[in-house]
């Protein structure tokens, strides 16, 4: 781990977005104290029994050790990366979703914290009167929980990825920076074939099918800008290198 925070510094990183971070606090910190990196947000499961990826599950702690861990690493924003399909698909699933992460974030300003939410493309599925599944949450959550938009997985979910950003407007706290070319169909539409990351054509930030610059101009109050590949095209020390330049390039970090 410290050799590969090490390389991301020198890159030019100066923050990181920790992953499985609850079972390794002191681990963690110590690697990101030793090459001067901070973790201000994170990702941990908040509202599902067990977290899926396509590459696996992990079990689900209670929110108060999540949180312990978040504030140990000294983390601001603890964000929940997936909820499953079916729990996108009926307003009573998207209610529940809300008013879970809605409960979290009260617990997480207990520990000096705040909880968010990272999308994939099931949040796009459902359609109630008029609105996404993935816009009722928007409605249905505090303004206090904060939204990180996956601009990849945004686009994957049929979206107008700039007009999405306007529309979540100042509750946008991060924004994970992922190009590529979108596969045909929703891959996680009900019946769809199982896939793994491995399957996605995804690019470096510039390279794909993502409006990444218009998306990030068009943003107001964006604190981070997350360079994630689900499928790293090549080296992944490269990749990330080369989609930090784009950023810097184009004005859109520093």
């Amino acid at each position: 781990m410290h050799g590969s925070l090490a390389k991301l510094a020198e890159i030019g990183l100066q923050h990181v977005e920790a992953f499985d971070f609850v079972r390794r606090p002191k681990e963690i910190r110590a690697a990101l104290d030793a090459t001067g990196l901070t973790s201000p947000t994170g990702h941990a499961p908040l509202l599902s029994d067990e977290l899926w990826t396509p590459d696996g599950s992990i079990p689900t702690p209670s929110n108060e050790v999540v949180f312990e861990a978040a504030a140990e690493i000294g983390m601001q924003v603890v964000i929940d990366p997936m909820v499953p399909t079916e729990r996108w698909l009926t307003e009573d699933g998207v209610k529940d979703t809300a008013e879970r992460l809605n409960t979290a974030a009260q617990k997480a300003a207990e520990y000096g914290l705040a909880v968010g939410y990272h999308n994939h493309a099931q949040e796009f599925l459902a359609d109630f009167d008029g609105k996404t599944a993935y816009q009722r949450f928007l409605e249905l959550t505090d303004d206090a929980v904060q939204i990180e938009l996956d601009l990849f997985w945004a686009l994957v979910g049929g979206q107008d990825v700039v007009g999405l950003v306007r529309e979540i407007g100042p509750r946008l706290t991060a924004i994970h920076v992922k190009d590529g070319v979108a596969p045909a169909s929703n891959p996680f539409a009900p019946g769809a074939p199982a896939f793994t990351s491995d399957s996605l054509d995804q690019r470096h930030a510039g390279e794909g099918d993502v409006p990444t610059a218009e998306a990030m101009q068009a943003a107001t109050q964006v604190q981070y800008a997350v360079i994630e590949y689900d499928h790293a095209p090549g080296d992944v020390f490269a990749d990330i290198a080369d989609s930090h330049r784009f950023l810097l390039e184009k004005g859109l970090a520093r």
